[in-house]
C-alpha cells in the first residue's frame, strides 16, 4: 500500500515470540492532514458514485490512484465505518447482521415470553426460540425465520415454572425489516408506548433503512482540492519520514 511506503522500520516483537523482527512502524502519525481537514481553503465536498472504489475516486479527482488514503485521514466516518458499500453488498451485510424474525405485540411482555423460551403459533403450529427482546418497542426476536404468519396469531409459550403464557402478535417480519426505532415529522427519534403503538404521526425506521441512510451519508466526503493535493501529500510524507 502506498500509504505505508514512507513509514520507517522498527524492531517489533509479535505475540509471545522471544526475538524482535524488523517491521514497519505503522503507529506513526503526522497531524499535517488534521491541520487542513476542516479548512474550506484546502477542501472540496465530493459525492462518491455507486460502486466507485477509493483508488477510482483518486483517479477521478487527481489523475492517480495513489492518493486514496487521504480520504480516510480527512473523513473520520470513513476511517471508523469503512467505504460505502454498493447496494447488493449493503443488503447482504444488513441481512447478515439481522438474520432472525421480529414479532411485535401490544401485550405486556416484561414478565413473560423471556429469552430461551420456545413459542408456538396456536393456529400455524410454527415454533421458534426467543433469543432477544426489545421491551421499548414490544418486540420478541425469534431465532432464524421459521415462518410465523404476518400477524394476528395467538402465540403460546411455557415458562420455567410450567405455566402456559399467551400473547397476540401484531406483526411478524424478517428482523432486518423490523423497526429499529421511530421518528417524528422532524426526524427526531421518539419513544412509543408499546401497548398502544406508534400512531399516525410517528414513522417507523427499519434496520434496513437505518443502514441505508448511514451508507448514503458515507458517500458525502471531504477531499483535498486537486490544486493542494501534491503539497499536502508531500508535507505528510516528509513528516512521517522525519
Amino acid at each position: 500500500m502506498d500509504y505505508f511506503r514512507s513509514f520507517s522500520n522498527t524492531f517489533y516483537r509479535f505475540g509471545d515470540e522471544r526475538d524482535a523482527v524488523v517491521f514497519q512502524n505503522i503507529s506513526l502519525y503526522a497531524d499535517v492532514v488534521d491541520q487542513v481537514k476542516d479548512s474550506i481553503t484546502f477542501l472540496n465536498v465530493h459525492t462518491v458514485q455507486e460502486g466507485f472504489r477509493p483508488d477510482q475516486v483518486s483517479i477521478q479527482l487527481y489523475g492517480t490512484p495513489l492518493h486514496y488514503w487521504t480520504f480516510y485521514l480527512i473523513n473520520d466516518d470513513l476511517r471508523e465505518q469503512g467505504w460505502p458499500l454498493v447496494r447488493h453488498e449493503l443488503e447482504e451485510y444488513t441481512k447478515k447482521h439481522f438474520p432472525n424474525t421480529t414479532i411485535t405485540t401490544r401485550d405486556v411482555i416484561h414478565d413473560k415470553f423471556k429469552i430461551g423460551q420456545t413459542i408456538t403459533g396456536t393456529s400455524s403450529g410454527v415454533t421458534g426460540k426467543i433469543i432477544k427482546r426489545n421491551l421499548d418497542l414490544g418486540q420478541i426476536i425469534i431465532e432464524g425465520f421459521p415462518g410465523f404468519p404476518i400477524g394476528g396469531e395467538v402465540l403460546q409459550s411455557t415458562n420455567s415454572s410450567g405455566t402456559i403464557e399467551q400473547i397476540t402478535g401484531v406483526s411478524a417480519t424478517r428482523e432486518y425489516l423490523g423497526a429499529s426505532h421511530y421518528v417524528d415529522g422532524s426526524g427526531n427519534i421518539v419513544d412509543i408506548d408499546p401497548q398502544v403503538g406508534p400512531g399516525s404521526l410517528i414513522t417507523e425506521k427499519t434496520h434496513e433503512e437505518v443502514y441505508f441512510d448511514v451508507n448514503e451519508s458515507l458517500r458525502q466526503i471531504k477531499v483535498i482540492k486537486p490544486s493542494q493535493i501534491a503539497n499536502i501529500v508531500s508535507s505528510y510524507k516528509k513528516s512521517i519520514k522525519g
